[in-house]
């Protein structure tokens, strides 16, 4: 069974982990791996524990399920400060899932409404979600179905990349969907794009004769 512990490491910084270490080790005797990544061989823990202080590390629990459980010599300190710099480089590295909002009206166009779903489709396959929203004013309200049969004629557009998360809800005067990316719209937004080649230009060496500088026009 693993522990959360706090351990306070060489350089005053506390950490908290699920590995086992030093003391904290249960087992009497483990398998030991040095400082350098050498099979030591299976020894009693308070040996393994005199040796990696003699060298000035730590003793860690790497592999506790193991019979006899694998400890490694290490400085403890300096990786869990490497394990953190790891997360948090991945952790840049993630791409964040925005909300993206499309507006219509009941009386948008039919053109208009092809540039809508032309611009949700981008933000679909980018990763995001799309949410449309359809504000009716007025007497507009009395004609729900419009909106409804707009907002569902979107959604099956878009049904080759995308998933109805909300269908079609009413909020006071605003009717809304929401639709977010499927394996297949994330599977062509995580395709790299290949740079265009630029066509060939041929240079055409100028005659030294005719070419003046800004010094000699003046």
């Amino acid at each position: 069974m693993c522990f959360c512990l706090q351990w306070e490491s060489r350089r005053g910084a506390v950490i908290t982990d699920r590995l086992r270490f030093n003391n904290r080790i249960r087992a009497r005797e483990v398998r030991l791996i040095d400082e350098e990544g050498n099979q030591v061989g299976i020894v009693q823990v308070r040996d393994a524990i005199q040796m990696a202080e003699e060298r000035g590390f730590d003793l860690v629990e790497v592999a506790p399920n193991a019979v006899p459980p694998v400890c490694r010599i290490m400085d403890y300190g300096k990786f869990r400060y490497e394990q953190s710099k790891k997360e948090s480089e991945a952790r840049k590295h993630q791409k964040q899932v925005q909300l993206k909002e499309v507006r219509l009206k009941p009386k948008t166009d039919d053109h208009d409404i092809d540039t809508k779903a032309k611009q949700a489709r981008k933000f679909l396959l980018a990763g995001d979600k799309v949410k449309f929203t359809l504000r009716f004013r007025g007497r507009e309200i009395f004609h729900p179905d419009i909106g409804i049969q707009m907002l569902e004629g979107m959604a099956e557009d878009l049904r080759d990349i995308s998933v109805v998360e909300q269908k079609p809800l009413m909020e006071g005067r605003v009717l809304s969907l929401l639709l977010a990316p499927n394996a297949k719209a994330r599977a062509q937004g995580a395709k790299p794009v290949s740079p265009t080649p630029k066509p060939a230009t041929q240079q055409i060496p100028a005659d030294p004769v005719t070419v003046k500088t800004v010094e000699e026009e003046e």
